[in-house]
């Protein structure tokens, strides 16, 4: 294969870092797809990184070591971070969005592969440190925007149903009362889904009372599974008391007012 110039090297690391998000690249994988000595490729990373830092695009992280080597995480600055947040806001707070019952209209942007890939990105950037093995959640609503967030971090998804298939083989089932309806419902996970020790990050797109993840915490507790943090798209302000208390929101709702066409929905403090 004829060699590639600088610039070719850089834009293809790129593609490849950005393209599969935190898997680790070896430099010996670049050496055989580029036939150029390690201290080259050292020098392309360090532009990839720099340039990918400076204009808020991405990390790309070093790791040492006879296993070392580079990986990349879609991560935005802070600012851009919020901005987006307030968009989705805004957008989510226009009174034509307000069903009967006081609800939102949701379907459209939480089904955007724009909007959910964004999401997953801050997602992914909060809760990365923690080291998940697995993103975890419950079909189906919240698949979209778990399938985004394990995606940025390079993890498997694993989705909890409301009822089990033959073709997942044996399963833990357990029963729960969802705080919002209070109604029982069920959640089913393979057995074969999960392993002893793993690391899950629990996301889903909505909280209210928080049944739902104190579920799904209950869930990994039969595996023997720590949970290292939950995420939701949005988290209703009321009730306050929570049966999960440690998560992280994108968005707070406040109060639907139908009659005036307001909603009080803003982006959480965190961010």
């Amino acid at each position: 294969m004829e060699k590639l110039k600088r610039s070719e090297r850089v834009a293809a690391i790129t593609r490849a870092l950005s393209c599969e998000p935190g898997r680790l690249f070896t430099l010996r994988e670049f050496v055989e797809w580029f036939g150029c000595a390690k201290s080259t490729l050292s020098e392309d990373i360090t532009t990839v990184r720099t340039v990918l830092a400076q204009y808020g695009l991405g990390v790309v992280e070093s790791v040492n070591g006879a296993a070392g080597g580079v990986r990349f995480y879609p991560f935005n600055d802070d600012a851009s971070d919020l901005k987006f947040v307030q968009s989705v806001s805004k957008d989510l707070a226009g009174p034509e969005r307000i069903v009967p019952g006081g609800f939102l209209y949701t379907v459209d942007l939480f089904s955007d592969p724009r909007v959910l890939t964004r999401m997953g990105e801050i997602f992914a950037k909060r809760f990365y440190r923690q080291q998940p093995d697995v993103v975890v959640t419950v079909e189906s609503m919240g698949v979209p925007i778990s399938l985004m967030v394990a995606k940025a971090l390079g993890k498997p998804l694993v989705t909890a149903r409301r009822d089990n298939r033959i073709s997942e083989g044996s399963v833990v089932t357990i029963n729960y009362v969802s705080a919002s309806s209070k109604r029982v419902q069920t959640m089913s996970l393979p057995r074969r889904s999960l392993a002893v020790g793993q690391r899950a990050l629990i996301i889903d797109d909505f909280m209210k009372g928080g049944g739902t993840a104190k579920a799904l915490a209950s869930m990994m507790q039969e595996f023997d599974v720590q949970v290292c943090g939950t995420g939701v798209i949005v988290a209703t302000q009321e009730p306050r008391l929570k049966r999960v208390q440690d998560y992280a929101a994108l968005m707070l709702l406040g109060a639907v007012d139908e009659e005036a066409g307001f909603t009080d929905i803003r982006p959480a403090e965190w961010l």
